[in-house]
């Protein structure tokens, strides 16, 4: 049931707020504008791909890499090659989930792992059998964790996963606002890149711009009756 009286008292809002989805949410444009500017130094905009893969794989724990797979397979249009790679394993122990390749996967296609953790030893195994089949391979994590260094032992592309503009001392939970735009907005630059969808710079600043001003209009210190 919804306490109403909350609405209209931010401290008590943020008090209540435990997995930090308010705080995400404010903080969504600024992940959209750090996460494409750590694409640009990965060197995405670099790239010179030979054409588009005949499927793009997409691999990833918790809501956030489900959406984001979700979403780009709805922007990739009729006929999108993107697939979710649902993981097997007990989904509360986030070591013990495991992910495989079909085993028609090869060196026409593209595997993208995103994750708001990097440690989860099932993501490190796929890039490595990624790399043994020939599959290119791109990831969004957390640098300094075992998936980036399985990333780059398999070759690929390493994008370091948008942080927050300043620290906290609680982590914002895995399915927060801010955490699936610094999953996707990487994701929507690479995908452009290849010709899969349409995602160039210029929409993805419209985006931060549009997140904040929904931010600003809808933020918890804003008064009901003009929220």
């Amino acid at each position: 049931m919804l306490d109403e009286s909350l609405l209209d008292t931010p401290e008590a809002l943020a008090e209540a707020d435990h997995r930090g989805l308010l705080r995400g949410a404010a903080e969504a444009g600024a992940r959209v504008r750090t996460a494409a500017r750590h694409a640009a130094e990965a060197g995405i905009g670099d790239l010179k791909p030979d054409g588009r893969p005949r499927a793009v794989l997409i691999a990833g724990p918790g809501a956030a890499a489900t959406h984001a797979a979700d979403l780009l397979g709805t922007l990739a249009g009729p006929g999108s090659p993107v697939t979710r790679l649902a993981p097997t394993g007990v989904a509360p122990a986030a070591g013990a989930l495991r992910w495989e390749l079909p085993g028609w996967a090869g060196s026409v296609d593209l595997l993208l792992i995103t994750t708001p953790d990097g440690t989860e030893p099932g993501l490190a195994l796929l890039a490595e059998q990624a790399y043994r089949r020939g599959c290119t391979v791109a990831a969004v994590a957390p640098p300094g964790t075992p998936l980036a260094e399985a990333v780059a032992g398999a070759h690929g592309l390493f994008v370091p996963l948008a942080t927050a503009p300043y620290e906290h001392d609680e982590p914002l939970a895995a399915s927060a606002p801010g955490v699936l735009w610094a999953l996707l907005t990487p994701l929507l630059a690479l995908l452009d890149r290849i010709g899969l969808l349409g995602a160039p710079t210029g929409s993805l600043e419209k985006v931060a711009d549009r997140l904040d001003q929904i931010a600003e209009r809808c933020g918890p210190a804003i008064a009901t009756y003009s929220n």
